[in-house]
């Protein structure tokens, strides 16, 4: 076991200012720890995802918090081939929210789909800011139950933190969720905070940020679970 290598594509720009970016290396060595597995995290800059990258070459994919990413249709290009290929992914803040707007625009065949933290005025926006902003903030969140998320904590009900100020668009939540994007994770509010992919083996996206457990020297249990699912992808 403890020869085998997991190779992790972390999807963003790294930051050593951004907490989740301080805690990232530690949740992956913390799964290590307790896989017994070599699992390696690489950083992939979005401005170097482009089509000749060979994506091919990671065994799973999280796409991390830190957008706007310097640049977007890198990062929906290795999003979309962990979707098609099929390859573990884990979007966590940003990450969730890019991986909504993936689906919109190549799953839904909404081309003209945007974020609207760099496409305000668009008139399909489909991540606009909360009403709420959840910056610093910690919440209480039910799971579906059955779900691989529920599954990971072995609860249906978390208490997680967030940095975020961005989430699903109300306005076309009930469209995005008509085909395999389910949703999983609601807050007391009933707002969006976790999706998964029906029929991908673990596909799963927060709008909260886990991976700063790690910074207390907790494994995150999506952690663990991406890790556990690279693995099986091997076998």
């Amino acid at each position: 076991m403890e020869n085998r290598v997991i190779r992790i594509a972390l999807i963003g720009d790294y930051d050593p200012q951004v907490t989740a970016h301080q805690a990232i290396p530690v949740a992956l060595g913390l799964a290590a720890e307790h896989s017994g597995l070599n699992v390696q995290g690489q950083w992939l800059a979005t401005e170097c995802i482009r089509a000749d990258t060979p994506l091919e070459a990671y065994d799973g994919f999280w796409c991390v918090p830190g957008s706007p990413y310097r640049n977007l249709e890198g990062a929906l290009r290795a999003i979309r081939f962990a979707r098609e290929r099929p390859r573990p992914f884990l979007g966590t803040c940003g990450g969730f929210q890019h991986a909504v707007l993936e689906h919109a625009r190549n799953v839904l065949g909404w081309s003209d789909a945007e974020h609207g933290e760099l496409s305000p005025d668009a008139v399909r926006a489909v991540i606009t800011p909360l009403t709420c902003s959840l910056v610093e903030a910690i919440d209480d969140i039910q799971l579906r139950e059955g779900s691989l998320i529920a599954k990971a904590y072995e609860t249906s009900q978390i208490r997680e933190g967030y940095r975020c100020r961005y989430g699903v668009n109300p306005a076309f939540e009930q469209a995005l969720l008509k085909h395999d994007l389910q949703p999983v994770g609601h807050d007391a509010a009933q707002g969006l905070r976790a999706i998964e992919l029906e029929g991908h083996p673990f596909f799963v996206a927060t709008l909260f940020q886990p991976e700063r457990a790690a910074l207390q020297g907790v494994l995150p249990p999506l952690v663990r679970a991406l890790v556990d699912a690279c693995a099986q992808g091997q076998a």
